[in-house]
């Protein structure tokens, strides 16, 4: 017990800091420093930092699980449910302007790094894709759900990643208001009107 507890913080440890720095810019010595771990004590759990990251994904993958599935219990309308994956835009609004889309930031650098992991990370998008997907299938939009849940997976990194370069709380927002009233016309039978945009000056 005490073994994997100190293993689990060791992966939550890194995954904080792989977020906040980079994969790259992490060294053992730095997760270990948070952790409080020798040097020896640390290798009798991860002998390399692609260990570490490998189980790092997996932790991910598993959080998003669950939050998936808290949101399939929370609600029977797939409406609603793809409104919560939108409000996660608010919900972590300051660590995405401070450091980026958490899922978004790990893809762009493993890919970069064309590290043999970057096709494994890339599965928390697709968890993020299939569920969306379901959900507009749930919607009656069994025709194009796959181009819609792609459709929102886009607006949100974009959205993210000018968080992360301006900053800008009111610009959040706005976008997810906009991208909620994008999903209530996607209602099968509604009327299309173009997004209003209701940008105020900073």
């Amino acid at each position: 017990m005490v073994a994997a507890a100190t293993r689990l913080q060791i992966v939550e440890a890194a995954d904080r800091l792989f977020y906040e720095r980079g994969f790259e810019a992490t060294s053992f010595a730095d997760i270990a420093g948070v952790v409080g771990l020798s040097r020896g004590n640390f290798y009798y759990h991860f002998k390399t930092k692609d260990e570490i990251l490998d189980a790092v994904i997996s932790h991910r993958l598993c959080k998003t699980r669950s939050m998936l599935e808290v949101w399939e219990a929370g609600s029977e309308a797939p409406e609603e449910r793809i409104l919560s994956f939108i409000q996660l835009l608010v919900v972590n609004q300051t660590k995405i302007m401070a450091y980026g889309c958490p899922v978004g930031t790990l893809c762009n650098e493993l890919a970069k790094l064309d590290h043999i992991a970057k096709a494994r990370a890339t599965e928390l998008f697709d968890l993020f894709r299939h569920w969306l997907s379901r959900q507009f299938i749930a919607f009656g939009r069994q025709a194009d759900a796959d181009a819609l849940a792609m459709h929102i997976l886009m607006r949100s990194q974009g959205v993210a990643t000018l968080a992360a370069a301006y900053r800008d709380q009111v610009f959040v927002q706005n976008e997810v208001e906009n991208m909620r009233s994008w999903v209530a016309a996607q209602r099968p039978g509604t009327p299309f009107f173009p997004e209003t945009f209701t940008r105020q000056p900073s």
